[in-house]
Order: C-alpha cells, then structure tokens, then sequence
C-alpha cells in the first residue's frame, strides 16, 4: 500500500534519455531583475518597515545684496512613504517524483531517499531566478496584489489623476506625475499621448517625451529613458532603417546593436515594464527598499524526512520589497491616459 500522497505538487516532464547523467539542467531563460542588477534606481536596503523619503523645495532664495539679514524665498519640506512589503516562497517537492525517472540512481539505492546533490544545486539557482523575474515585472507592474508590491507603474498612474486635468484637449498639470504629451508647453498645454509604440512612431513619440520633460531636469547626468521589451525593440528597428531613412543608422541595418541614447539622453531596458510604457526620471528619483539585501540569495531547502518521515523536502525563502518615487513633478510618465 502506497502510504504518501501527492497534494498539487509540480510535476516533472521527463525527457527520453540516452548515456551517462552529465549533471546539468536546462531551465527557461530567466527574465533577471535588470532594474536592481544594472543599479537604474536607488536601492535602499535595511529599511525593517518604513522608510521616509524627504523632499525639500526651495525657492525665491537669491536676492539683492544689504547689509541685513533678511529672510527671501520659501521652503517646503514634503514626504513619501517606502514601505516593503514582505514576501515569501513555500514550495513543496515530494522526492518520488525522481524514483522512477533517469535520476532514480542520484537518489541513491536506500528506501530513505536522499535529494540529488545537482538537482538541490540547480532548484536554488532556479527559485532565486524565479523570485528575480518577478521582482523586476513587480518594480513596474506590480498592483499589491497577494505575492506582488504596488509598483511604479500604478504609483506614476495616480499620481498622473490626482494632479492632471485636461480641459478642451489641454493638459494642465497643477500637481504630481506629468504626462507625456505632444505640444511646445511644459506643464500647461499640449495634447495628452499614449497608444502603441512601434518602429514607425517611436521616434516620434520620444521626441514628444523628452519635449515634456522640465527644463530643470532636462540635463541632470542621471536622467534616463526607462523603456519596456517592446519599446527598445522598436527604436533599434527603427535606427536599423525601419523608419529614419533608407540608410538607417550608420548604415548598420543587421550589424549589430544600435546605441540606446535618443538625443543625449541614455535608453534602459527594464524587461519588467508593461508593453508601451515609458518612463523620463532621474535615477536618483526612484527608489527601491528591502530589508536585507542578502534575503535574495538565501534559500532554505528542507527535508522533511527527518521531521514527519515523509518523502517531502521543502524550499522557502522570505524577503521584502517595495518601490516608491521622490518629487513627482520632476517626472515624465508617457501611458498614463
């Protein structure tokens, strides 16, 4: 009589295989948390439950030189909130799901089984991957959701409502995140845009952005172009000849890839951001909080053999996450309406 059960475990799809066990596993290609990886925005570690992001605003504080002390100009001091969110993975393995593949003889010839050494090595390499992919789409998408953080998407998105009117087609901004928008006006003026980006429109449509970010950010040294798969895509068919001329750039249409800048201003791949969204801030704007960052690279495997005598082994990892942004004024968000 079978005396353990399998309760919604993962299955394995077992490949025919001929010859001697070469110890390697091929897994799906991992979307890695380039946002973090690539330090696009400002990580904030050992934050335990929140953390307050100041803003300080002054103005007006230059004036005609006297012999007085005299107090010009304002100052404005504002926050934000970062506070992670913590998250777990449980996974559940039952060790008989080996017994009867090739890798019966890793587990070796014992009723107790053991857990095949380059099978533990791999699912550790595999999980941390998996919670990296998913760190990086919930930076972007993430809608606070069970197993997901509020990301900057849905951050920039309402601050776009709560501060933006459009009245007649006009956008005018008297708070918050600015919408990307097609016009010569800054902050008043102008015609909202969104829609798809392709490789017909995308430099049309980042001349736009960048035409809508403030004068007192255009410039800054850590001003970046934060684009999804898709988008960055389209600009490198579009510089390969798809829509700037017959020549394309540096005549260059299969040779390699094209430089991601766009008028002087660098282009980021960040693979967890929605299909036609863009986002104009400066790094330094944009902020990342966890507890510790080590938390990402511990995962605990269990076996549970020597605990309830099952053929079970468990992997569990937890840690903590969150994004928030600085002065939302300072920033361009092209997909908000």
């Amino acid at each position: 009589m079978k005396k353990n059960q399998n309760f919604a475990l993962p299955t394995f799809t077992q490949n025919t295989y001929a010859g001697e066990f070469a110890g390697q596993y091929i897994a799906a290609a991992l979307l890695s948390a380039k946002t973090l990886d690539n330090k696009y925005i400002e990580i904030h570690p050992n934050v335990k439950y929140k953390e307050v992001i100041q803003k300080l605003d002054v103005s007006g504080i230059v004036q005609d030189a006297s012999c007085d002390f005299t107090t010009s100009g304002s100052v404005a001091l504002s926050e934000r909130i970062l506070e992670p969110k913590e998250l777990q993975v449980n996974l559940q393995l039952c060790k008989q799901e080996f017994v009867d593949s090739w890798m019966a003889l890793q587990l070796g010839y014992s009723a107790f089984d053991t857990i095949p050494a380059s099978f533990n090595d791999y699912l550790i390499s595999y999980v941390g991957g998996k919670v990296a992919e998913a760190t990086e789409i919930n930076i972007w998408q993430g809608t606070n959701t069970n197993g997901s953080f509020t990301g900057f998407e849905s951050l920039l998105s309402a601050s776009v409502a709560a501060g933006t009117t459009v009245v007649s087609g006009a956008i005018t901004v008297s708070s918050g995140v600015i919408p990307a928008f097609s016009g010569s006006a800054t902050v008043v003026g102008g015609q909202p845009i969104s829609g798809s980006i392709t490789s017909t429109n995308v430099i049309a449509k980042l001349n736009d952005i960048v035409n809508s970010i403030p004068d007192t950010v255009y410039g800054k040294e850590d001003l970046l172009l934060y684009v999804g798969t898709g988008v960055a895509k389209a600009y490198q068919t579009a510089l390969g000849g798809g829509s700037v001329g017959a020549n394309g750039y540096n005549n260059q249409l299969t040779a390699g890839e094209k430089p991601y800048n766009f008028n002087g201003i660098d282009i980021v791949l960040c693979p967890g951001m929605s299909a036609n969204k863009v986002v104009a801030a400066q790094k330094s704007n944009l902020f990342f909080g966890t507890g510790l960052l080590s938390d990402y690279n511990e995962v605990k495997v269990l076996d549970m053999a020597n605990i309830d005598g099952s053929q079970n082994y468990r992997i569990v990892m937890r840690f903590t996450s969150g994004v928030q942004f600085g002065i939302a004024t300072d920033i361009v968000y092209y997909g908000a309406y």
